[in-house]
Parts: C-alpha cells; sequence; structure tokens
C-alpha cells in the first residue's frame, strides 16, 4: 500500500521536467492526478503514464495567472474526484535579463505565473480543502527565492521569494483548518528549461561549475524534487508546516544562479 493510498493530488506545470516527475511519483504511491499545463499533448502523455501505474487520471490545460482559468481547473478536479486532497504548485516560468533592460512585460509574465498562480491556485483549492478540515499544499519555489547572485533574474528571484513568503502566511492562515503549506526550493535542476536559454555547451559548462560548487558534486535531477515533494504529501510531514525545504545539494559557498 502507497503512502498516498486513495489520495487526490493537483499538479500544476505538470506536462514535462519536475511537474511530470512529481505527478508520476504521486501516482506511483497510490495517489490519482489531477494534471495541469498549457501543453494538452504532452498532459495526454502524461495521463497514459500514470493510468499504466494503475492510477486515475484528468488533464485539463489552463494559464495559471488567469483567476477564471484557475477555477476552471479545480472545477475539473472537483468533478473528477470530489476532492482535492494535495495541491503541488509548480507551475512557473523564467525570463532572464540584465536587471537595467528588464522589460515590464518580462516582469509581469513570471511575477503572474510564479507567484500570483501560487495565490490563485492555494486560494481555490483551500476552499474546498477547509470543508473537509484536512489537505497538503506544496509549492515549488527556488533556492533563488532566498537570495540570488544573477543580475539577470530580477524578475523570478522576486517572484520565487514572495511564493515562499506567501507560503508562509497560506500556513498561517490554513493551519486551523488542518492544512498543511510547505515549500520546496530547488537549486540547480538539469532540465530542459535550464538547456532553453543556453546553448548545450554552455548548459554543460554551467553545470559542471555547480557540482563544483555543491557538497554533494552533483546537480539536482527532478526525480529529486519529486522525493520532497512526496515526503510533504504524506502524513510523514503532518506537524510540518510554514517550511523551506532546500534541495540544492549543499552549495558551499552561498548561491549560484
Amino acid at each position: 500500500m502507497g503512502k498516498l493510498e486513495n489520495k487526490v493530488a493537483l499538479v500544476t506545470g505538470a506536462a514535462r521536467g519536475i511537474g511530470k516527475a512529481i505527478s508520476l511519483t504521486l501516482a506511483r504511491e497510490g495517489a490519482d492526478i489531477v494534471a495541469n499545463a498549457l501543453n494538452a499533448p504532452n498532459l495526454e502523455v502524461l495521463a497514459g503514464e500514470i493510468q499504466a501505474l494503475g492510477r486515475k487520471s484528468a488533464t485539463v490545460t489552463g494559464d495559471v495567472s488567469k483567476k477564471a482559468d484557475v477555477e476552471r481547473i479545480v472545477d475539473v478536479a472537483i468533478k473528477s474526484f470530489g476532492k482535492i486532497d494535495i495541491l503541488v504548485c509548480n507551475a512557473g516560468i523564467t525570463r532572464f535579463a540584465p536587471f537595467l533592460e528588464m522589460t515590464e512585460e518580462d516582469w509581469d509574465a513570471v511575477v503572474d505565473v510564479d507567484m500570483k498562480g501560487t495565490f490563485l491556485c492555494g486560494q481555490a483549492v483551500a476552499k474546498h480543502m477547509i470543508t473537509r478540515k484536512c489537505g497538503k499544499i506544496i509549492n515549488i519555489a527556488s533556492a533563488s527565492g532566498l537570495g540570488a547572485r544573477n543580475h539577470t533574474m530580477a524578475n523570478y528571484a522576486a517572484a520565487k521569494a514572495g511564493q515562499i513568503n506567501l507560503s508562509r502566511v497560506m500556513a498561517l492562515a490554513l493551519g486551523q483548518h488542518g492544512i498543511n503549506v510547505n515549500v520546496v526550493a530547488p537549486g540547480v535542476i538539469e532540465s530542459e528549461m535550464g538547456l532553453s536559454r543556453r546553448t548545450p555547451e554552455e548548459y554543460a559548462a554551467y553545470l559542471e561549475l555547480y557540482k563544483q560548487q555543491t557538497a554533494l558534486h552533483r546537480v539536482g535531477t527532478a526525480q529529486d524534487i519529486a522525493n520532497a515533494v512526496l515526503f510533504l504529501a504524506s502524513d510523514e510531514s503532518s506537524f510540518m508546516t510554514g517550511q523551506v525545504m532546500l534541495s540544492d545539494g549543499g552549495l558551499k559557498d552561498g548561491l549560484l544562479r
């Protein structure tokens, strides 16, 4: 019997990378999955993999920065399974630019998805969890939200810092209703997102530099983050709320981004 038997988890940004690993990991432990992303074909592939694990799945496209979309996503989850036990706010984007060159559009896009999306999803799902007096909300932030050295990530670092403090407020507001709210803050994770803004050679060099900066001498994987989420989604973390789990391999000298 898995750690999440008979639970229902809603995962945003589930179509690939960390979100996909989270979805499959929770499914392996017995959860049925409501998977959200913008890319419908990738979601359908994920749904097939979840069903191959013997679990049920529902997929729903939508932009978490839009309240109407979030309400529709939650409505699909409730109509499909009757409840949401676990919410994983994983949807996030990056748009890097030097501080003096960053546009208002790039600022708004990242803050809207990464921070506002967490607010909208958390608020919408919490209203359903409150009626059942239980629930787990896990927000995927970043070590960048705890400090940054890179001048090209003002929007991302600010959004992730806001997401972390928003999560603490959520924990204070929802604890009396039996709802745990925690954060996983990944360091550098080898991913399609990281490669998308670099050449393969640049990305390989970046990962090698990161390895040398960590106590473990390796970069993270999507599965590393999924494992942390599983702990926070399970009963094993029932006395934890308002906490940030930093999963960065043990950076030796501050934050490298």
